[in-house]
């Protein structure tokens, strides 16, 4: 039986605290090209990979992730070339090879295709090897359609597991995005041990699901009118501009992607663009550009 949290000595708790820390800051003093903000936009392509790693083979529910892939991607890709902004991409690997023509098409947009797991599983109910495993398919997978291999990583589900660190240092990536612990670029620390990868935090006030999710058998429900989404949004750019930091989004193609919600992006990209000093770049760069802070400190 285990023991209760409450009755945990010290060495147990501070090493569950320490095994995954926040290192140093790593915001340059102006970023590339003279910015004085960045802007990192990225796309979480999941399709049907939420439903089929439930095990739930429902024709709606798949239709539904199916929406992501057949209407929401072209428009998302066709927008971000109308305001010349690159993203990144992050796709199940199961995605990818359901839909390998859209891999193609975010290479040709100058975009960045990076890892979002094998089928969106969820790492902290893996063993490290399986772990491992799927996630060094993952990155085979990319490969093979993208034709480079991903330098980045987002967790399905922000789902971060004891071996995480490990496995992701274990294949060469060089950063991740899927922690919460600032607003800005930092070090990874492991059991207090600086590891070289870069964190791109995230959150989910910047992130579309929290506000735009609908599953009819659970308690999710659409709660904030996409409007909304762009007051909150253009205030935590126009906080970061105003420190010289970093505005990163995470976005769905399968929420944000209908007409009455691509408006509420339209709307922000533009904001975005008509601000001075923004650099827009994908995830990837801004990992570049954090780890020469790194190098130099």
């Amino acid at each position: 039986m285990s023991i209760p949290a409450w009755q945990w000595d010290e060495p147990t708790w501070r090493g569950h605290v320490d095994r995954v820390r926040a290192g140093r800051r790593l915001v340059p003093p102006a970023w590339p090209g003279g910015g004085q903000v960045a802007v990192a936009l990225s796309f979480d392509a999941d399709h049907e990979t939420i439903p089929l790693r439930d095990g739930d083979t429902s024709p709606g529910r798949l239709a539904q992730g199916e929406y992501g892939a057949r209407v929401a991607v072209p428009r998302i890709l066709a927008l971000l070339a109308e305001f010349d902004v690159p993203a990144s991409f992050f796709v199940p690997a199961v995605s990818a090879l359901l839909h390998p023509a859209e891999i193609e098409a975010y290479v040709a947009g100058g975009h960045e295709v990076a890892v979002h797991g094998w089928i969106h599983e969820l790492n902290t109910e893996l063993t490290p090897a399986a772990e491992l495993d799927l996630t060094g398919r993952a990155c085979d997978t990319l490969e093979r359609l993208a034709g480079t291999r991903p330098v980045g990583i987002r967790t399905p589900s922000w789902d971060f597991s004891q071996s995480t660190v490990d496995i992701i240092a274990q294949l060469g990536l060089r950063y991740d995005s899927s922690l919460m612990a600032d607003d800005e670029p930092y070090e990874l620390l492991a059991d207090g041990r600086p590891t070289g990868i870069v964190e791109i935090p995230v959150e989910w006030i910047r992130d579309d699901a929290p506000y735009l999710t609908m599953n009819r058998a659970a308690a999710q429900r659409p709660y904030t009118p996409p409007r909304a989404l762009l007051e909150i949004w253009r205030d935590e750019f126009d906080a970061a501009a105003a420190n010289g930091g970093l505005f990163q989004l995470t976005l769905h193609p399968h929420l944000i992607g209908h007409r009455s919600r691509l408006g509420v992006l339209r709307e922000l990209l533009t904001h975005l663009r008509e601000h001075p000093g923004v650099w827009f770049a994908t995830h990837a760069a801004v990992a570049r550009a954090a780890n020469a802070v790194r190098s130099e400190q």
